[in-house]
């Protein structure tokens, strides 16, 4: 009789008076080190009951996923819910070692992120979840077009005097990348301005992200650019995908800024020796900014661009196991269960250009020298670039 009449006051309560809802979902990064990043959330839960409720328990489940990548999940038991608004903070952690999957996500995906976050509300005694809204937001980045130009810039200085070589043209885009290695397809074109030839020897490069070292090689082939002439020289540049993590660290610890720096120099065969030259003009530098949750502003904009986000509650699914437990954990709870992540559908931060951020009631789908002297392309790897036939 004890339990039947629980049961009806509880049914009374919800279900006479009103169901409660989660109107909002705010995040935040919290403490970040060298193998976790803490993400703090606040669920706003409106209780239009004149009662608070406990009821046996609440539970909180809730679940971050980039570009269907779940980044971060945790449970907290034992809630309590007072009438009318309040307020229910979270402590969510997200292992490093899922940057890595992400950022190759993210590049394969054009630069383009779908974020997803899901939170449940679920009352073990009523067997009832409360409807919580999806927040969805798009974040998209554009790392590599500024090194495509078109301006000449001359480098080292001839014995004879004026530039030893001119760069009249530079383009790039991303070329393979998997989760060993980032890489980025370069062309030079190249102009020798002198009445001699210019025997190039080696092409070489270093790459670094707030200082962190992310990739440096040299070609080893040679080949000669003709006087007066003007060729193409094609180079891959590779980023180290296991330092991507340690990039991550800086970038959240930067305010979510990132500094790309990419500094080239050739080695040239002169008559009076080999002259390796640093290539100042060619210099490639980047600033990456992103604002993951849209949080960074008052005006919820990072890079100038207006970003918005409205919340409907709809109903929750009852959320299922987490294929990652273990992984990522929450406060307040033993296990893991999460809501089912949305897959991207290519399987798999930055001045980043935040997109808008909105509540939706479903997932969203996330050759050695040649006779005419001509360079030869070598394969690319981790510690070499490869250059490709002089044209």
């Amino acid at each position: 009789m004890t339990v039947v009449a629980v049961l009806l006051l509880a049914g009374v309560v919800f279900f006479v008076f009103g169901q409660p809802t989660v109107t909002d979902v705010d995040n935040r990064f919290g403490e970040v080190n060298e193998t976790t990043t803490v993400i703090e959330s606040d669920l706003t839960v409106r209780n239009p009951n004149p009662v608070g409720a406990s009821l046996g328990g609440l539970t909180v489940d809730y679940a971050i996923d980039l570009n269907g990548i779940r980044m971060a999940n945790g449970t907290k038991a034992g809630v309590s819910m007072a009438s009318g608004r309040s307020t229910i903070p979270m402590t969510t952690t997200l292992a490093n070692e899922r940057i890595p999957p992400w950022w190759v996500s993210h590049v394969r995906n054009g630069e383009r992120t779908e974020l997803a976050v899901n939170a449940d509300v679920h009352s073990s005694l009523l067997g009832a979840s409360f409807g919580a809204p999806q927040v969805t937001r798009t974040i998209e980045t554009d790392i590599i077009s500024a090194f495509n130009s078109t301006e000449d810039r001359p480098v080292g200085a001839s014995p004879t005097g004026g530039p030893l070589l001119v760069i009249r043209e530079t383009s790039a885009e991303w070329g393979d990348v998997d989760a060993a290695a980032t890489h980025i397809d370069m062309q030079f074109v190249v102009h020798n301005p002198n009445s001699h030839p210019i025997p190039v020897s080696e092409l070489g490069y270093r790459a670094t992200m707030n200082g962190v070292e992310m990739g440096t090689g040299a070609t080893e082939d040679r080949g000669v650019i003709p006087p007066g002439e003007t060729r193409t020289i094609e180079a891959t540049t590779t980023l180290n995908n296991e330092n991507i993590d340690e990039w991550w660290v800086s970038h959240l610890r930067n305010d979510q800024v990132t500094e790309l720096r990419i500094d080239f120099s050739a080695r040239v065969e002169l008559p009076s020796g080999t002259v390796e030259i640093p290539l100042d003009p060619l210099t490639y530098t980047r600033t990456i900014e992103t604002d993951i949750f849209d949080n960074k502003a008052d005006d919820g904009s990072a890079d100038g661009e207006d970003g918005t986000e409205t919340s409907t509650p709809t109903p929750t699914a009852t959320p299922g196991e987490d294929d990652d437990a273990g992984l990522l954990d929450g406060d307040g709870g033993t296990g893991t269960p999460t809501p089912t992540p949305t897959p991207n559908d290519d399987g798999s931060l930055l001045d980043g250009t935040e997109g808008t951020e909105t509540a939706t009631e479903a997932p969203t789908p996330t050759p050695p020298p040649t006779d005419d002297g001509g360079l030869l392309s070598v394969g690319a790897h981790a510690d070499a670039v490869p250059v490709a036939p002089v044209r």
